[in-house]
């Protein structure tokens, strides 16, 4: 019980992160973007998991592959702005 509302804390903190992601290109910041699409598919993903609704694993290694490669560029992005 305690595992699961651990889980459900966590969604809730990706959920933040995206919206802070929407708050960020309302501001015209390029990272706003990879912050919404990465977390934004965390949300999806443990969402989905925690709720045992059944979605094609195709789908669901496309869309983590998605957030991983946003992560990459905006962990790359920062990198760069020095």
């Amino acid at each position: 019980m305690v595992m699961e509302f651990l889980q459900y804390i966590s969604i809730l903190i990706e959920l933040a992160i995206a919206v802070l992601g929407l708050v960020m290109i309302s501001k015209k910041k390029i990272y706003g973007w990879f912050f919404l699409i990465t977390f934004g598919i965390y949300v999806f993903y443990d969402f989905i998991k925690l709720q045992g609704i059944s979605v094609g694993s195709d789908v669901l290694y496309v869309s983590f592959f998605i957030a991983t490669l946003s992560a990459l560029i905006l962990a790359w992005k920062v990198y760069k702005k020095k």
